[in-house]
């Protein structure tokens, strides 16, 4: 029976956000969620989060359109210097990172910050993963490894989209598509330093391409194609209110067409719903249906 993690990204983003995750966990289909240590909503997931323990958290890390937890004096090369907040974009991080002008201890630093931040008040973190994905390039995720495994996190999201996600995948826009497959590079290397770092992580996360398309038909046809194995469905649902409106974000009126799909998961049978906390074991599982 495939194993599956259905996670929600962006917790803290927006109060419509965290209602959302709030209600998909209430339902007992939302079995993870990854948290912002520094957004508009954070205080409120926090609450949240430590209200519901049965609920998988981790940090989501971001180290790109946001604001850091560190000194913005001592990681220079990942803030703007004129806004000391992170570089907008996922194309000018990338810019810096393949000219090599981010440097690996600024990137550890922040990450612990955001760790060690969420970890003051009370939380049990159970995995990382990055806003973006930004670990699926080596260079990025030795310093992400180093301060998870520093603060006693040993889980991670696999980032990579496996073949037969790809393939039963019919709704994506082709350049996205392009996107996905070509990053899919970088997988080998992932997998080989999580492995040698010792840390836990799954055979392959589902809905990377269908990001800002997913829709019941989406989630159907990707449980039904799921093969035996341990799978993360990544997810961005959400209710659009005021303060997600303000933020730098594309999936707006997405949101809450994604929610309602993540709630028909639990009409499917011979899924084994799990948390981030349950890899390697099948304990504290759930069959969906």
């Amino acid at each position: 029976m495939p194993r599956l993690i259905v996670n929600a990204d962006d917790f803290g983003l927006a109060p419509g956000v965290n209602r959302a995750i709030l209600e998909l966990h209430a339902a007992e289909v939302l079995t993870s969620a990854t948290l912002m240590a520094q957004a508009a909503a954070t205080e409120e997931a926090v609450n949240m989060a430590l209200a519901m323990p049965t609920l998988g958290v981790g940090c989501h890390i971001v180290l790109v359109d946001g604001s850091p937890v560190s000194d913005k004096n001592k990681i220079p090369s990942l803030v703007d210097r004129t806004t000391g907040d992170f570089h907008p974009t996922l194309g000018s991080f990338l810019s810096r990172h393949f000219t090599a002008r981010i440097r690996s201890a600024e990137v550890e630093a922040e990450a612990a910050a955001q760790i060690a931040l969420l970890q003051s008040y009370g939380l049990r973190l159970t995995h990382i993963d990055t806003h973006k994905h930004v670990h699926m390039f080596p260079a990025i995720l030795r310093p992400v490894i180093r301060a998870a495994k520093a603060a006693g996190i040993f889980a991670i999201r696999n980032p990579f989209e496996p073949l037969w996600s790809l393939n039963a995948t019919t709704n994506a826009p082709d350049v996205r598509r392009a996107e996905v497959i070509l990053l899919r590079r970088f997988e080998a290397k992932f997998r080989r330093i999580v492995r040698e770092e010792g840390l836990q992580t799954t055979d392959g996360a589902v809905g990377v391409l269908a990001t800002g398309t997913v829709n019941i038909a989406t989630v159907n046809t990707l449980i039904t194609a799921m093969p035996e194995g341990t799978f993360e469905l990544v997810s961005h649902p959400g209710y659009r209110d005021e303060c997600l409106s303000r933020a730098n974000t594309r999936l707006l009126e997405s949101r809450e067409i994604e929610r309602n799909a993540l709630m028909a998961i639990k009409d499917f049978r011979g899924v084994d719903l799990i948390s981030f906390a349950c890899l390697g074991n099948s304990v504290e599982s759930k069959t969906a249906g």
